[in-house]
Protein backbone atom coordinates (compact mmCIF):
# COMPACT_ATOMS: atom_id res chain seq x y z
CA UNK A 1 0.00 0.00 0.00
CA UNK A 2 0.82 3.68 -0.10
CA UNK A 3 3.51 4.75 2.11
CA UNK A 4 3.94 8.33 3.24
CA UNK A 5 7.50 8.01 5.49
CA UNK A 6 8.67 11.36 7.24
CA UNK A 7 12.03 12.08 8.97
CA UNK A 8 14.00 15.37 10.28
CA UNK A 9 12.16 16.71 12.64
CA UNK A 10 13.44 17.68 16.08
CA UNK A 11 13.81 20.40 18.17
CA UNK A 12 16.12 24.07 17.25
CA UNK A 13 16.68 27.07 18.41
CA UNK A 14 14.89 30.29 17.28
CA UNK A 15 16.73 31.10 14.28
CA UNK A 16 18.24 27.65 13.61
CA UNK A 17 17.19 25.22 10.81
CA UNK A 18 16.10 21.83 9.99
CA UNK A 19 15.35 19.53 6.89
CA UNK A 20 12.25 17.52 6.79
CA UNK A 21 11.76 14.47 4.31
CA UNK A 22 9.16 12.56 2.87
CA UNK A 23 9.68 9.31 1.05
CA UNK A 24 6.78 8.19 -1.10
CA UNK A 25 6.43 4.45 -1.69
CA UNK A 26 3.88 1.42 -2.90
CA UNK A 27 1.95 3.70 -5.00
CA UNK A 28 0.83 2.53 -8.92
CA UNK A 29 -0.65 5.80 -9.98
CA UNK A 30 1.75 8.65 -10.35
CA UNK A 31 2.52 11.78 -8.11
CA UNK A 32 1.13 14.58 -9.21
CA UNK A 33 2.03 17.07 -5.79
CA UNK A 34 3.81 16.41 -3.18
CA UNK A 35 3.65 19.41 0.10
CA UNK A 36 4.04 19.63 3.59
CA UNK A 37 1.23 20.89 5.86
CA UNK A 38 1.41 21.66 9.85
CA UNK A 39 -0.49 21.64 12.67
CA UNK A 40 -0.64 22.83 16.42
CA UNK A 41 -3.10 21.95 18.77
CA UNK A 42 -6.31 23.11 18.96
CA UNK A 43 -6.01 24.74 15.27
CA UNK A 44 -6.68 23.37 11.55
CA UNK A 45 -3.71 22.04 9.63
CA UNK A 46 -2.67 24.43 7.57
CA UNK A 47 -0.85 24.10 4.25
CA UNK A 48 2.95 24.87 4.36
CA UNK A 49 4.86 24.55 0.74
CA UNK A 50 3.99 22.33 -1.93
CA UNK A 51 5.93 20.91 -5.04
CA UNK A 52 4.15 19.87 -8.77
CA UNK A 53 6.03 17.07 -8.99
CA UNK A 54 6.77 17.13 -13.29
CA UNK A 55 6.62 20.92 -13.47
CA UNK A 56 8.87 21.33 -10.36
CA UNK A 57 6.34 24.67 -9.66
CA UNK A 58 6.83 25.32 -5.92
CA UNK A 59 3.93 27.12 -3.68
CA UNK A 60 4.30 28.15 -0.08
CA UNK A 61 1.96 30.04 2.37
CA UNK A 62 2.99 33.78 2.76
CA UNK A 63 4.34 33.23 6.73
CA UNK A 64 7.31 31.00 5.12
CA UNK A 65 8.33 32.36 1.78
CA UNK A 66 12.10 33.40 1.86
CA UNK A 67 12.47 30.70 5.11
CA UNK A 68 11.26 27.57 3.75
CA UNK A 69 12.73 25.68 0.35
CA UNK A 70 10.81 22.49 -0.79
CA UNK A 71 12.39 20.15 -3.55
CA UNK A 72 12.23 17.13 -4.90
CA UNK A 73 13.78 13.86 -5.63
CA UNK A 74 12.04 12.35 -9.35
CA UNK A 75 14.21 9.33 -8.85
CA UNK A 76 13.90 8.97 -4.64
CA UNK A 77 10.81 10.00 -5.31
CA UNK A 78 11.04 12.06 -2.26
CA UNK A 79 10.04 15.90 -1.30
CA UNK A 80 12.46 17.86 1.27
CA UNK A 81 11.00 20.54 3.08
CA UNK A 82 14.28 22.92 4.23
CA UNK A 83 13.57 25.30 7.26
CA UNK A 84 15.42 28.49 7.81
CA UNK A 85 15.40 31.08 10.04
CA UNK A 86 13.17 29.06 12.21
CA UNK A 87 10.60 30.55 14.79
CA UNK A 88 8.83 29.65 17.74
CA UNK A 89 5.80 29.93 16.07
CA UNK A 90 6.68 27.57 13.81
CA UNK A 91 6.15 24.48 16.19
CA UNK A 92 4.10 22.27 15.09
CA UNK A 93 3.18 18.37 13.54
CA UNK A 94 4.32 18.65 9.95
CA UNK A 95 2.30 16.81 7.78
CA UNK A 96 3.90 15.37 4.42
CA UNK A 97 0.73 15.48 1.63
CA UNK A 98 1.21 13.44 -1.30
CA UNK A 99 -1.51 13.56 -4.27
CA UNK A 100 -1.00 10.55 -6.85
CA UNK A 101 -3.21 10.68 -10.23
CA UNK A 102 -4.05 7.99 -13.35
CA UNK A 103 -6.66 10.00 -15.05
CA UNK A 104 -9.17 10.30 -14.22
CA UNK A 105 -8.92 9.08 -10.89
CA UNK A 106 -6.99 10.69 -8.29
CA UNK A 107 -5.47 9.88 -4.87
CA UNK A 108 -4.78 12.17 -1.89
CA UNK A 109 -2.11 10.43 1.25
CA UNK A 110 -1.06 11.88 4.29
CA UNK A 111 1.96 10.65 6.39
CA UNK A 112 2.04 9.78 10.39
CA UNK A 113 3.59 13.55 11.21
CA UNK A 114 6.90 14.44 12.63
CA UNK A 115 6.89 17.00 15.38
CA UNK A 116 9.17 20.53 14.96
CA UNK A 117 10.13 22.42 18.19
CA UNK A 118 11.64 25.79 17.92
CA UNK A 119 12.32 26.81 21.38
CA UNK A 120 12.83 30.89 21.51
Amino acid sequence: QVQLVESGGGLVQAGGSLRLSCAASGHTFRIWTMGWFRQTPGKEREFVASINWSAGTTYYADSVKGRFTISRDNAKNTADLQMFGLKPEDTAVYYCHAVFTRTPDSQEYWGQGTQVTVSS
